[in-house]
């Protein structure tokens, strides 16, 4: 007789197992974002020194990208771990 892979009785150490994997990974973005926003002030004279980009609009968009990075990775990072935290809790 098959077995289905609904009553498995390791379904709950995989579904842990996939959670702890996830909230690692949420971790991981928010260091990301938070790495970042460490370096802009230090790689942003280095940009800031190079010919083709040293116009004023260059640099603004330049480091508009850079802080939306951040926050993207930040945002990102936060709501895997909050939905992770839901689902454990829940």
């Amino acid at each position: 007789m098959l077995r289905s892979c609904h009553s498995s009785p390791g379904r709950d150490s995989v579904a842990q197992s996939k959670h702890m994997v996830q909230l690692i990974w949420g971790v991981a973005l928010v260091l990301a974002g938070v790495g970042v926003l460490y370096r802009i002030p230090q790689v942003m004279p280095r940009i800031e020194s190079l010919y083709q980009l040293s116009s004023g609009t260059a640099i603004v968009f330049i480091r508009f990208c850079f802080y939306f990075l951040a926050a993207l990775l930040i945002g990102g990072g936060s709501k895997k771990i909050y939905d992770i935290y839901r689902k454990l809790n829940t």
